[in-house]
Order: C-alpha cells, then structure tokens, then sequence
C-alpha cells in the first residue's frame, strides 16, 4: 500500500544512517536509555540552543500535552489546522480564527487585527499549517511575536513542517531569537522532516527556563528509547545528508505541484510543507475518491470532510518521484470516472 496520509520525508535518512541504527541494534535493544538532562544536551548541540532551553519528548504529542495541561487562560488558535493542539484545550477558552478564502491562506497582520481584541493569553501557529501548507515568513512572524509580547500574550510556534519551507534559515529555533523574544514557544516535530515517525521524537525550545523545567518534571525521566537516544547522538553527522534530501524535496514539489495541477477536477492548493490540500471540484466527493483509490490502486489519502466543510477536500503526502507519478496515474483514472 502507497501511504499518502501520514506525512514524511521521502529523501531522509539515507540508508548509511539506518545501517549504522541496524549495526547498533543489540546493544540499544539491551540498554537503558539515558536520562532528560542527557537528552536535552543531545538536544541542544544537535539544534544550537543551551541545554536549559530545551526538552525532548517522546514525540511533539507527548509536548503538546505537557504544555496545554498547564496553560491558563485563553487560548487563540487558526482553523483549519492539525487538531491535536484544539482538542487537547477547554473549548469555553478557546477562541477560533476561522480562515475561509479558497486557499485557506492567512498573514500575519489577518492574525494580529483578528486577536487584538480577544484577550488571549496564548496564541497557537501551525507553520506551515497543516492542512493548508500556509506559510508565514520568518520576518513577519517574529514581528507577529514581538506584537504578542507587547500585550503579554505567549506564542507557540509549531514548526513540525519548517524545513521544507522555501525561505532560507526559516527556523525560530536559534538562541538569539529565543533570547529576544520571552513569549516565544518552540514546538518541533522530529518525525515529519527527519523522516522518522517510528522514533517518537519532538523537542520543545524556549527561553523560559521554568517553563523547561515544569515539562521536564511532566514527563517520565525515560521517555525516550535508547533508538531514539542513538538517533540524537548520531544525526549531526549526516546533516549535509539533510540538507541535499531537502533541495530534492523542493524541487519534486515543484514537479508533483505541476503534474497534480494537469487534474482536471482537481484543484491543487500551494504548499511550503510536505503535502498539498486540494479541492475536488467535478462534484466528486472527498469520501468516495479516498474508498476508490485504496480499493482499486492500495493508496491511502487523507480525507478532509470531517476537517472542512463547504467543498470537498483531501491531502496528499508528497512522496517519491515514481511514487508521485503512480498518485498522478490514479487520480486521473478515478477522478475522470
């Protein structure tokens, strides 16, 4: 089966870094993993922020949790977006932005006039969003932060998706930015860029120390394996690895953009994550073309009708070149029925 429903890199790890991970395979399995203050210095180095600004977790999920069970307050959150953050929160103070142009597309100033009248105490980004693939800039969104700050509101920046943006150096996750700007929250999944789901890895940076601390205390002293624990001690090694999976993926976006957009019926929305949201637009319904393609080509795609309402919605995971092209294949043929 042809997974395009769960969302990954499909230019990353290289098969050098999962051998290494086979050749250490009963050593980890016999082994404990070491403790938080350990992994946060793995953490650290492998990220470029001090070790008292950073937490691991056993995947971004485990963090979300962590963070929302000791928020306070009113929390502002943009929709559609990925509903672990919306449904880990009390619905009576959670205040809703609910964006409703054709490509779901939203900036920074749409968000600041939208809650500077909400008395949040917390405001949640997606970047890029999920399902959308909406993009702010880093400028715009530091000054989206600084704008926060000035009215006591904390930011949480989930940058789970980042690194396929196109913008050069888009991370927040740099000391400088953390130092600077207090209210500011950090929240990555390792799993969607690093290509690594079964890991279970997230980190969580701020400048906040309590805060660090409170999460730390939160979570279980081994919350990640000694696989995952391995995976930190060795992935600097192959950072160019990384970065040269990631000219590839954006230029296979490009591609896979270009031959989805040749669909008719289908209207493809751009992205600056790993996926595209798309509309049908033939009368199709989202539903019966996600039962079609797993029945008759063994592919699964995300199905967006209990996400959005008013048109019918899907999400397709960008994965290989011959992959993509199979998606295209399938599509044409149960889209043109």
């Amino acid at each position: 089966m042809l997974d395009y429903c769960y969302l990954v890199n499909p230019f990353y790890p290289p098969q050098k870094l999962i051998d290494e991970m086979k050749a250490s395979f009963e050593r980890l399995i016999r082994e404990y993993p070491s403790g938080m203050r350990v992994n946060s210095l793995l953490a650290s180095k492998n990220f470029g922020v001090a070790q008292d600004n950073i937490v691991v977790g056993n995947g971004a999920a485990e963090l979300i949790k962590s963070f929302l069970e000791q928020t306070k307050g009113k929390v502002g959150f943009i929709k559609p977006t990925f509903e672990e953050y919306p449904n880990r929160y009390d619905k009576n103070n959670s205040v809703i932005f609910e964006v409703r142009n054709k490509d779901f597309h939203y900036t920074a100033d749409e968000v600041m006039e939208y809650f500077a009248d909400k008395n949040i105490q917390t405001l949640i980004l997606i970047n890029p969003d999920n399902p959308s693939g909406n993009y702010i800039g880093k400028s715009d969104l530091i000054r989206l932060i600084k704008w926060a700050g000035q009215r006591n509101i904390r930011v949480v920046v989930d940058e789970s998706f980042v690194d396929f943006a196109s913008e050069k150096d888009s991370t927040l996750i740099r000391q400088g930015i953390l130092n600077d700007n207090k209210n500011l929250i950090v929240i990555k999944s390792i799993s969607k860029s690093y290509g690594v789901p079964g890991l279970r890895l997230g980190i969580l940076a701020c400048a906040e120390i309590e805060m660090i601390e409170k999460i730390r205390r939160d979570v279980s002293i081994w919350n990640i394996n000694s696989f995952a624990e391995f995976y930190l001690q060795i992935a600097e090694k192959y950072k160019d690895y990384y970065d040269q999976g990631l000219v590839k993926f954006r230029d296979e976006r490009v591609r896979f953009y270009e031959k989805l957009s040749e669909i008719k019926g289908l209207r493809v929305i751009p992205s600056e994550a790993n996926y595209f949201m798309a509309e049908l637009t033939n009368g199709q319904k989202a539903h019966k073309l996600t039962t079609d393609l797993l029945v008759g080509y063994s592919i699964l795609i995300k199905d967006l009708s209990e996400k959005l309402t008013g048109g019918e919605y899907i999400r397709l995971a960008i994965r290989s070149p011959e992959e993509n092209d199979m998606m295209v294949k399938a599509l044409q043929s149960v889209i043109a029925r």
